[in-house]
């Protein structure tokens, strides 16, 4: 399975990120320990979304859609 994932930082609320993963509790923790270069600075965080994918090429293109313009804007509306 390949997760999807969106977190908000605790303590700056409005610092969200979004992810791809297979291991969904594992990558988490990563966020949270300080082991994502890019997430560092806003520990903790909360997962607050996560879409479960069985084919990982739809993962990456959703994962890049919710990235986007549009896609950001569907996120924001829908799944934040």
């Amino acid at each position: 399975m390949y997760y999807v994932y969106l977190i908000q930082s605790v303590s700056s609320p409005d610092e969200k990120y979004v992810g791809l993963t297979v291991n969904l509790k594992k990558r988490l923790s990563e966020h949270n320990s300080g082991n994502s270069i890019h997430t560092n600075k806003f520990k903790p965080w909360k997962l607050v979304t996560y879409i479960v994918f069985t084919d990982k090429k739809k993962a990456k293109e959703f994962e890049v859609y919710i990235k986007q313009g549009s896609g950001h804007a569907f996120a924001k509306r829908h799944l934040w």
